[in-house]
């Protein structure tokens, strides 16, 4: 699904990623975990094409993403509040991202109804524009655009950021069941090391811009990752 090869990203003289080679197969919950600066969000932006890499390669489904347009149309992401349009309500955003995808204003409501607990009755029929909602309900709006059309490759950054403790549990429920097709692929990046263990079976440590570790889990998983960010 997912191939790098020789990826280096520098700022100057400062190397911000340096990732020799990794695969993600079709149908992987891949995790990437790692500190303030460590090059998480820096690895996501080369993988949709948001930056130029200094040097290597990136490929969706053999596709180069820095030259080829292929990859998009079964790709979705949320890495911040700049992936959503501040200036429309939500619902107004949610058909623009089905017209993107070929995707009905029915389809769109039918799939919106799916996600009502997720919601909590803050998001839909409120007449707010996205730009005045809360950060966790922005969040859950840029989540549940990405599920529109059923994109084959999910990337999210930092999902449960902003949630509060009942929306990061059935933002994971929803996750996981997500994880159980074998045609998607998810990335995840965070901070919270145990929600990632909970709903990744492969997770990557990133220190200083190089993956440190990469591990498949099991119930020894969290416990590695927290002796490895206390040492």
């Amino acid at each position: 699904m997912i191939r790098i090869e020789q990826l280096t990203k520098r700022y100057g003289d400062t190397t911000v990623l340096n990732i020799s080679e990794m695969d993600i197969p079709k149908g992987q919950v891949f995790g990437l975990v790692g500190n303030n600066g460590a090059g998480k969000t820096t690895l996501f932006s080369l993988l949709l094409d948001l930056i130029e890499a200094t040097e290597g390669t990136v490929s969706i489904e053999q596709a180069d993403v820095s030259t080829s347009e292929d990859w998009k149309t079964n790709t979705a992401a949320f890495l911040d509040d700049s992936f959503l349009i501040g200036y429309l309500v939500p619902e107004e955003y949610f058909y623009f991202i089905g017209e993107l995808r070929n995707v009905s204003k029915k389809e769109v409501d039918e799939l919106l109804a799916g996600y009502a607990d997720f919601f909590n009755d803050e998001i839909l029929n409120k007449k707010k524009y996205i730009r005045d909602l809360s950060k966790g309900n922005q969040k859950k709006v840029g989540v549940v655009a990405t599920f529109i059309g059923a994109p084959e490759l999910l990337i999210l950054d930092e999902p449960f950021a902003n949630l509060d403790p009942t929306t990061q549990i059935r933002l994971k429920e929803l996750l996981t069941e997500k994880g159980k097709d074998t045609n998607t692929t998810i990335l995840i990046s965070s901070h919270d090391i145990q929600h990632v263990t909970e709903v990744c079976e492969r997770i990557a440590v990133l220190e200083k811009g190089e993956i440190v570790k990469d591990l498949q889990t099991n119930e020894k998983t969290l416990k590695e990752l927290e002796v490895f960010f206390t040492k």
